[in-house]
């Protein structure tokens, strides 16, 4: 079968939006699908019901309890995320001074970082104006597309 027959029909899955297609000619066949060869993903969830919540001992003896804890708030502040998946660097090379710590003054267009992404160094810039308040990775980690890396205010 021809490469270019085989492209189209590559084409016609996407746009069409179906998981499957098949096509003989003569003696060759050729089937695509979207799905690795087990069929089709399958995601099973739990229902989240509430969480048992057991006596502590020292609230059973007469004692005052610790007081439960409350969620952190979100800090406050604008976000600045990871453009893309790799690796966070906070300075330019090892054993270097960080490009910013918490407390730094930055100016839209400072570098914040470098993530690494396909052994390319890709320097992360301020988006705003500002202080920072939270540094939120730390080098040599691996970060996620959108993953908050600082916070400025």
């Amino acid at each position: 079968m021809d490469i270019r027959k085989v492209k189209k029909l590559i084409e016609l899955l996407e746009e069409s939006g179906i998981a499957e297609i098949e096509i003989s000619e003569g003696e060759e066949s050729v089937r695509i699908s979207r799905y690795p060869q087990g069929g089709f993903p399958t995601v099973t969830m739990a229902p989240a019901g509430p969480a048992p919540v057991a006596m502590q001992p020292a609230a059973a003896a007469g004692q005052p309890a610790s007081a439960p804890e409350v969620p952190e708030a979100p800090p406050s502040g604008t976000r600045i995320e990871a453009p893309m998946v790799g690796t966070y660097y906070g300075s330019p090379s090892p054993g270097s001074k960080p490009f910013v710590e918490v407390g730094t003054v930055v100016n839209e267009g400072d570098t914040l970082c470098i993530i690494e992404a396909m052994k390319m160094m890709n320097q992360i810039e301020a988006e705003v104006s500002g202080r920072i308040t939270s540094v939120l990775a730390e080098n040599g980690d691996p970060v996620e597309f959108g993953q908050a890396l600082f916070i400025i205010e």
